[in-house]
């Protein structure tokens, strides 16, 4: 006799997606990324610094035109994603190519050291060029691909769980890859352990080869792994181009309700990215080539402090749920602020810390700072990214990415970059000679003091913004309260 299974409860899925499978590929391809991704931000800068050469602009041009073609890749095919209704095409293509652009970039290496004139004179332009082409492809698989595909997969249900771990894992790729990442280019320093260590003889070649087939790897599982949420269908306006111009076209855009608060939750993040981009390139170099520190022990102190900044967002988690975002922004722009002003004060020279070892009572003061400045970060990016995405239009989530990454991303970086290579090149400090007998521009405190003091008008923003947010949540449940009332008299 067959058995009547009726009363069973249907197994909950994740817009027709196991739940376990779903959180896999978020944690999973969100950690590949973010890993991806704190290499260039992080390992990139030291790079040039040992490898290439200690001139700042150097770095500072890296940035910003990387945060160019980050943009404009993601509003390319942000915007043919839509057209195409797929996400997971984009998102393993992509993946394969960035390992593969990642590997590239670390041969520039090789361009320095060949002794070839013209090769020599042209080591500055690849080591941009390269790196441009992996934050192209990079957006391609991360921003266009990845993120898009999650945001098709979220709703009311999951987005402070989403928001959280969107939040924990670039600290968990920045944890990992400068933990990781000091270990592996430290490995045959000679110098590493004693009072005349030298990056100049880390080995980034390990680094970038082993990240690369890594991110290759991961795209080659995505294939068989990922799947377009069903509900996501092509949605064309015109022709390519026409779309592609929509996204500017300021009369649509102020023609919804919503794109008001949208755009204000953005100004919120990039006032924020601006002074973070004054010193976040540049804390590396700061802690190896001002403080004293080795690759690895920088990576450890960088790691374990946000080792509990992550923690800090699953009560977050919950505030976010209860429709508590705006307030979760200003707790993240004041600790921020602390932690940067701490740096300022406490950490002043290698007398204010033990660099022989990470691990030291001295050191407490810079875990703390960190941890501070870390979780103010990772507090901002939950919530921004939760707000903002949610006010994407369905049809346009993929197009909608360019719009973030214009304020999360090129904006930022841009007046950031450029502002902290001034305060950077202003600055006096001790000279010291790069690879080639040429002068480093070494990173100084005050970087922090002026972060510090700029991201408090964070809150100009925000203020507006959460005028914005209270209002749309009260027309909601003034909403919902008549929808009730009506469905009470049938």
């Amino acid at each position: 006799m067959l058995r009547n299974n009726n009363n069973t409860k249907p197994k909950k899925t994740v817009n027709g997606l196991h739940p376990v499978r779903f959180w896999i590929i978020v944690t999973v391809m969100g950690l590949a990324g973010h890993l991806c991704w704190n290499i260039e931000n992080q390992w990139f800068n030291t790079f040039v610094y040992a490898k290439i050469g200690g001139d700042v602009s150097i770095v500072t041009w890296m940035v910003i035109v990387s945060a160019t073609v980050t943009t404009l890749s993601t509003f390319i095919f942000g915007t043919l994603s839509d057209r195409m209704g797929k996400r997971k095409r984009f998102v393993s293509i992509g993946y394969i190519l960035w390992g593969v652009a990642t590997i590239l970039f670390g041969l520039t290496e090789f361009a320095r050291s060949s002794g070839i004139g013209f090769l020599i004179s042209l080591t500055g332009f690849l080591v941009v060029f390269t790196d441009a082409v992996m934050s192209f492809l990079g957006s391609l698989a991360f921003d266009a691909g990845y993120t898009t595909w999650v945001n098709d997969y979220t709703d009311e249900t999951n987005q402070g769980q989403i928001g959280g771990a969107f939040a924990a894992l670039p600290v968990l790729g920045t944890i990992i890859g400068t933990v990781i990442g000091g270990i592996l280019v430290n490995i045959g320093n000679p110098t590493v352990g004693t009072e005349s260590y030298n990056p100049s003889l880390d080995n980034y070649q390990l680094l970038f080869w082993g990240m690369g087939i890594f991110v290759i790897l991961i795209g080659i599982a995505s294939i068989f792994l990922m799947k377009d949420a069903p509900d996501i269908k092509p949605h064309k306006e015109g022709s390519y181009f026409k779309q592609f111009a929509q996204v500017f076209n300021f009369k649509k855009l102020k023609g919804h309700k919503e794109n008001k608060e949208m755009f204000l939750a953005c100004l919120v993040a990039c006032f924020f990215f601006i002074p973070f981009n004054f010193y976040f390139v540049h804390m590396g170099n700061w802690l190896i080539y001002d403080i004293g520190f080795t690759a690895g022990d920088m990576g450890l102190i960088e790691g374990i402090a946000l080792i509990f900044s992550v923690l800090i967002t699953i009560p977050f988690a919950k505030l976010i749920n209860r429709n508590r975002i705006p307030l979760v922004a200003l707790v993240a722009i004041l600790v921020n602020a602390i932690g940067l002003i701490m740096l300022f004060t406490f950490i002043k020279d290698p007398s204010n810390v033990d660099n022989s070892s990470a691990f030291n009572l001295k050191n407490v003061p810079l875990f703390v700072a960190v941890f501070l400045v870390g979780a103010g970060y990772v507090l901002i990016t939950q919530t921004c990214m939760v707000w903002v995405r949610g006010l994407f239009p369905k049809e346009n989530r993929g197009q909608f990415e360019g719009i973030r990454s214009l304020f999360f991303t090129l904006l930022p970086m841009f007046i950031g970059t450029l502002a902290g290579n001034f305060i950077i090149k202003n600055t006096s400090h001790s000279e010291q000679l790069d690879l080639y007998g040429n002068p480093i521009d070494v990173p100084q405190e005050n970087l922090f003091l002026f972060a510090g003091l700029m991201v408090l008008l964070t809150i100009v923003p925000l203020v507006f913004a959460w005028r914005a947010y209270d209002k749309r949540l009260k027309e909601q449940r003034s909403l919902a309260d008549k929808i009730e009332i009506v469905e009470l008299e049938k």
